[in-house]
């Protein structure tokens, strides 16, 4: 049985396992149990030297030993409870019921990812895409109750998979991005965007981002990148940009000897900052798989799930049930006090 059930007077109430599931509003006054052995012991010591003595001679044989004498210390345990009881009492044994209600409003997170041909160079391991596909996977992994969607672009653009939190299905869809998804060739920035924007706009989330990976300039399609991005900017909708890729001599396939290739690549950062800037959020250059990780890390820092609960405590003391105890053993003690128990000479 549940001791918070039980009767006042139940031996319950001194058990340790109930003691153990107290909390302790004043817990210093438990400390002064340990006082209690000590005041005693500083009372028989001040009777014993300064008491008034009376000589009394007896005989030998008068003086006999009985277990019965051991009555004569009752008074004596009966008060020390009552002092125990009573700092039991003023430490202020409590039990705390507490209830959490909590919910996530999640972020909805568009991830646009450039396949377009030159996201086959090797600068990154084993290309920039499957390398931008790794780093997506993990962030994903991360996220919790949020809801996130993939575009993929390159010569146009389109919706791979809608805003979900289903995270199994995403790493399906990722697994599955290749060069051909696309045949028009380029990079179709302004159409990424747009359609991120038109997967987003309906969405009644408090917090919309947009994670916007390629490794160049504008040269497709028939949206310009920086009107798109301030159309999803009027959709509250926040824009990282990530460019991925070294400058100058990079490998790109291998020769008729099986040797990797060179050729020589530039990068124009101009408009994905210009995009990151409308869009109120963080432009990133990097040019190498840790250096993309990294990258992902921050912004899954930046962009964490507004967590809020609500707490509920319902707090019970158990001070009376001791000092009910204390009392009733205090008015046995005065009884034993006027009883044959008691040292007239001492008292």
């Amino acid at each position: 049985m549940d001791s918070v059930l039980d009767p006042w007077y139940s031996m319950e109430w001194f058990t340790p396992t109930v003691f153990k599931g107290f909390t302790w509003e004043q817990p210093l006054f438990l400390y002064g149990i340990l006082g209690v052995p000590l005041l005693f012991l500083i009372r028989w010591v001040l009777r014993y030297y300064f008491n008034q003595k009376l000589p009394v001679a007896l005989v030998k044989s008068d003086l006999k030993s009985s277990p019965l004498n051991l009555f004569r210390f009752l008074p004596e345990i009966i008060l020390s409870l009552v002092l125990i009881l009573i700092l039991v009492a003023l430490a202020r044994p409590q039990r705390t019921n507490e209830k959490v209600e909590q919910w996530t409003e999640g972020i909805d997170i568009m991830i646009a990812l450039d396949i377009s041909q030159s996201m086959q160079i090797e600068d990154f391991k084993p290309n920039r895409l499957e390398a931008a596909k790794d780093v997506a996977r993990d962030f994903i992994k991360g996220r919790k109750q949020d809801r996130i969607g993939l575009v993929v672009f390159s010569g146009d653009a389109f919706s791979l998979a809608p805003l979900t939190t289903d995270y199994d299905l995403l790493k399906n869809y990722l697994n599955d991005i290749s060069f051909e998804m696309i045949e028009s060739r380029g990079t179709a920035i302004g159409s990424a965007m747009a359609v991120v924007t038109n997967r987003m706009r309906e969405s009644e989330s408090k917090s919309k981002v947009c994670i916007l990976i390629s490794d160049g300039d504008n040269t497709a399609g028939n949206i310009d990148p920086i009107t798109a991005a301030e159309l999803a900017a009027a959709y509250n909708i926040k824009i990282y940009t990530i460019v991925v890729g070294k400058e100058g001599m990079v490998p790109y396939g291998k020769d008729f000897f099986g040797r990797p290739q060179m050729v020589e690549n530039t990068v124009d950062e101009t408009t994905m900052r210009k995009i990151a800037e409308i869009g109120t959020g963080e432009f990133f250059r990097v040019t190498d798989n840790e250096a993309l990780k990294n990258v992902f890390k921050r912004i899954d820092q930046y962009e964490k799930a507004e967590i809020k609960e609500n707490r509920f405590k319902d707090t019970s003391d158990f001070y009376f049930i001791y000092l009910k105890w204390a009392m009733i053993l205090f008015l046995l003690w005065l009884l034993l006090k006027s009883s044959f128990l008691s040292n007239v000479l001492q008292d």
